[in-house]
C-alpha cells in the first residue's frame, strides 16, 4: 500500500488507521531517513491504541524502549538509532514479549528485529520536503 501524507493531520489519521489494524504480536518496523516522521507516526499510533489523544509519548531515543499499557494489550515503542551493535537489541526483549504490539524505529540497525517485523512502513521525504510518502507492507 502506498499513500501520500500531506501534513501532520494526515499522519495523525493514518496512526489511527494503523492502530485499528494492529493486534497482539505485531511488530512494526518504521523506516526512513532522519526527520521522515517515524516518531510522529509512532506517537499517533500509540495514542490511538491507548484511546488517549493527549497521552505523553516521549521519544525512546535515549531510553531505547518505552512501554505502554493499552486496551489492546502492552505496546513497546523502541528506537534503535543509538545501538552500537545489532546484538544489543536482544537485551531489549522486543521479540520476547508475547502478546505485545511492538513499534520499532530504525529496526534496520538490528537485522533480527527487522526480519521479525510483521509490518514494514517506510516514510520518505519527497522532493521539496512537503508531506511524506508512506509505503506499508504486511508480511505473513
Amino acid at each position: 500500500m502506498q499513500r501520500f501524507l500531506p501534513d501532520d493531520a494526515a499522519t495523525l489519521a493514518f496512526g489511527g488507521e494503523l492502530a485499528a489494524l494492529l493486534g497482539p504480536g505485531d511488530i512494526v518496523s518504521l523506516e526512513g531517513e532522519l526527520g521522515a516522521g517515524k516518531s510522529a507516526l509512532a506517537r499517533a499510533t500509540i495514542r490511538a491504541l491507548a484511546g488517549d489523544p493527549e497521552l505523553e509519548v516521549p521519544s525512546p531515543t535515549f531510553a531505547l524502549v518505552q512501554p505502554y499499557d493499552t486496551p489492546k494489550g502492552p505496546v513497546l515503542h523502541a528506537d534503535l538509532y543509538r545501538l552500537g551493535d545489532a546484538a544489543e537489541a536482544d537485551e531489549l526483549d522486543l521479540l520476547d514479549t508475547p502478546g505485545a504490539i511492538v513499534l520499532v524505529e530504525w529496526a534496520e540497525r538490528a537485522e533480527q528485529v527487522q526480519a521479525a517485523a510483521t509490518i514494514v512502513i517506510t516514510l520518505a521525504i519527497p522532493p521539496g520536503g512537503a508531506g511524506r510518502q508512506l509505503t506499508m507492507t504486511r508480511r505473513p
